[in-house]
This record gives C-alpha cells, sequence and structure tokens, in this order.
C-alpha cells in the first residue's frame, strides 16, 4: 500500500504532528514501508498456530497479608512544616 501527501497530512493532524512541506516525502517512504511490512504479515500461515492470551510466562509472587491499624501519627506528623491536635496543617486555598 502506498500513501499520498493527503493521506500522510491527515495522520499527522490525528497525531497532532506538525510536519512541514519538506519532511512529507520521507514520512511517505517510510509509512509505506512499514505498511508494505505489515501486509507481508498476512502472507503468513498460522493455521496451527494457537493464539497467545500471554506473552511470556511469569508467576505473580504472594505476600501474606495482615492488619495494622497504623498508631504512627506522631511519626508522621514529624515530616509536617506545620500540625496542629494530631492534623496536617495547610494553607487556605479557597475562600
Amino acid at each position: 500500500m502506498s500513501l499520498d501527501k493527503a493521506t500522510v497530512r491527515a495522520i499527522a493532524f490525528l497525531a497532532r504532528l506538525d510536519i512541514s512541506e519538506e519532511a512529507i516525502e520521507p514520512l511517505i517512504e517510510e509509512l509505506s514501508a512499514i505498511l508494505h511490512w505489515t501486509e507481508k504479515l498476512q502472507e503468513v500461515d498460522t493455521t496451527n498456530v494457537e493464539p497467545a492470551s500471554y506473552v511470556s510466562v511469569s508467576k505473580l509472587y504472594w505476600r501474606e497479608d495482615f492488619i495494622d491499624c497504623g498508631g504512627y501519627a506522631e511519626t508522621v506528623l514529624t515530616n509536617a512544616p506545620e500540625s496542629t491536635k494530631g492534623f496536617f496543617l495547610v494553607p487556605k486555598v479557597v475562600d
């Protein structure tokens, strides 16, 4: 499949790219080569190939789940520039 200038401009517009007139010709060649390559993939016989649901085999490791009630308020509040009554104190943003 070969592309023309109008198609490349449309693709550039959809991709939100500002392409100069000098850059259109090389892009036509590059994009046409990519499309030609993908057309070649259609020629591959995949009748006996099972679809893959994953690319690589990996095992998810589970960590032990435990309940923690925190209790670190004083330690966490030491990182705050200002705090009051166990809470972060932040500047007023909305009047």
